[in-house]
Order: C-alpha cells, then sequence, then structure tokens
C-alpha cells in the first residue's frame, strides 16, 4: 500500500487576503483548483528551459503530456509519496503564535475505515502544525461522512429524525473519533473542538456521551440564511456556538482523485491508465481518506495569510 499526500500549498496570493465569505464556489471547487494549480507549478519548476520558457504539462509532446515523470516533483518517504514535495522549512506563517486564530476542518471521506479515523485525526493536526510552523491551533471542526443538515427536518414534528436519524454504530464510531479530538484538546494541541452538520436531534443524542462538548457546530444553511429557530434555542441552551459555511460534505470523491492524479489530459501522470500497461505511473485502486482544510487569520487585521488543504488518499493493489 502506498499512502499519497496531496497539497495545494498556501492558496493565498499576492499576500494576506480580507475575508471574504464566498456565496458562490464550494470548497471541493476550491480544492482540486489548488492541487492542479500547485502540480503545475511544481511541474514546471523541474521542467527544462528552452530558450528562457518552460515548457508547462500541455506543452509537451510526449503521450498525454507528462514530460516530466511524476518522480522528478514528488517526494517519497518510505510508503509515503508527497504530491508534490513539500519543503516544510520554508512554509510557516510570520507572526507570534498569539497573533493568529487558527481553524482547521477536517473532513472524513465516504467508504473509509472509522477504525482508522482517531489514527488519521492525529495526523492531519501534526501535518497542519507542520506546515504553519504552530505548537497550536484554536477550533478543530470534524465532518463525518453521510452527515448533512436538513434545515427542514428541525421543523417537521411529524418526522422527528428526518435526515438527522443516527443508528447506535454510526453514534459508537462518532464518539470513538471525537475521543481523539478530546485527546488533543487536553494536550493544549487544540483550544476548542467542533461538530459539523448536526442539528438539535443528532446533538441530543451525541452529547451525553461526550466528555467534552462541542464549542462549534457548523452547518450548511443550502437554501437560504435562516438557521432553524429550535436549533437556535437549543444551540443556545448548550453554549454552543452556530457557524454557517459552504462546503461539500464528499469534498474529494473517488473519481475526482483518479481524474487529478491520472494519465489523461487533466491528469499529473502519477497514476497509471485503467489500460495502460506501459505507463510508469501508480497502479492500483486509489481510495480517498481524508481532507483537512486550515486557514490562519492575522487577529488585529483581520485577513487571512495562510490557507489551503491537505488530502490524503491510499493505492491499494
Amino acid at each position: 500500500m502506498t499512502k499519497l499526500v496531496l497539497s495545494t500549498s498556501n492558496i493565498i496570493n499576492g499576500g494576506p487576503s480580507i475575508i471574504r465569505r464566498p456565496i458562490s464556489e464550494k470548497s471541493n471547487t476550491e480544492l482540486t483548483n489548488s492541487i492542479r494549480s500547485n502540480f503545475l507549478a511544481s511541474q514546471q519548476a523541474v521542467t527544462p528551459q528552452t530558450n528562457g520558457f518552460a515548457y508547462s504539462a500541455k506543452d509537451s509532446s510526449s503521450k498525454h503530456g507528462h514530460e516530466t515523470s511524476y518522480t522528478t516533483w514528488t517526494a517519497r518517504e518510505d510508503d509515503v509519496l508527497y504530491v508534490p514535495s513539500i519543503d516544510f522549512s520554508s512554509s510557516g506563517l510570520a507572526e507570534e503564535r498569539s497573533q493568529y486564530d487558527i481553524t482547521v476542518k477536517l473532513f472524513f471521506l465516504p467508504g473509509t475505515s472509522p477504525a482508522h479515523r482517531c489514527q488519521q485525526t492525529q495526523e492531519a493536526v501534526d501535518l497542519v502544525l507542520k506546515e504553519l510552523h504552530m505548537p497550536s491551533i484554536d477550533l478543530l471542526i470534524v465532518s463525518f461522512p453521510g452527515v448533512s443538515f436538513d434545515a427542514d427536518d428541525e421543523d417537521d414534528e411529524d418526522e422527528p429524525d428526518g435526515d438527522q436519524a443516527i443508528n447506535e454504530d454510526d453514534l459508537d464510531t462518532m464518539i470513538e473519533t471525537w475521543r481523539a479530538l478530546e485527546h488533543l484538546q487536553t494536550k493544549g494541541i487544540v483550544t476548542q473542538i467542533g461538530l459539523a452538520e448536526f442539528g438539535s436531534e443528532r446533538l441530543q443524542k451525541f452529547l451525553p456521551r461526550t466528555k467534552i462538548r462541542p464549542s462549534v457546530d457548523q452547518i450548511n444553511v443550502r437554501d437560504c440564511c435562516v438557521v432553524p429557530k429550535s436549533l437556535i434555542l437549543y444551540a443556545k441552551q448548550e453554549k454552543i456556538e452556530l457557524l454557517t459555511h459552504n462546503d461539500c460534505t464528499n469534498i474529494l470523491p473517488r473519481g475526482t482523485v483518479r481524474e487529478l492524479l491520472g494519465s489523461g489530459e487533466k491528469g499529473a501522470g502519477v497514476l497509471a491508465g485503467l489500460e495502460d500497461e506501459s505507463s510508469e505511473g501508480l497502479k492500483g485502486e486509489v481510495e480517498p481518506q481524508w481532507v483537512v482544510k486550515y486557514t490562519a487569520v492575522v487577529r488585529d487585521r483581520g485577513v487571512i495569510e495562510n490557507k489551503g488543504y491537505f488530502a490524503v488518499a491510499e493505492i491499494r493493489d
């Protein structure tokens, strides 16, 4: 098995950006576009120069435009392949830790084993801290696969469970994962921990089993901008801050990973074609595991200095 660590680097170009609330671009579009841009920049950095101009991936005359072997712009450490290679020594925030609000959101993807989520939580946080050169983060939010918020269910008294239904097995695995977040807060690595897409019905089942309660519940209000009153009242009662977001729950589908890394016209040539035995790319089934998004905001100026993503997938023979 090979683990792939995809990264975007800092997607804030031209210096810090004033915080905006985009309403049209969802996070999966931002993620895939940023990954492609980072791939291309890394490929161009190692492409031979001709008359002062570097060929891009599309300029190549090879079969699928992959003149530059993926081995030249990626880095392998044991069974982990960094795509592209990462120079952690050149990253990091410019000021002291006290000057930033650092928020991290961890997306567990569908079809992955819940048994590995505690380890994956630690891995995701470690990657972000290493990238930012910081010892801690302010808020860690976890998003579970298959969990989505539906405002209509909050006000439907005839069907109180609706899309918020949660069976005991799912609840057990969520609580087990939550223990990893609680541990990080106890150690001082995370100041606050939170959930995504939990309506009042889910919260009522989840909260009694926690040791440290969530400080935040982040929900996607798709239809409008109105948070149901019942959830507002319940969250206020439980001292949980409600935040809204524009993220996709399944932020990185399996087909998207293969398109990004494959040997096709839009791919980076890291994965071999499904029917191309001659390709040098990696062979096997690719299984996305998790995505983490991080944002560092300068507190006294209200600007984003660093924002990016890591995405992890596994290739199995």
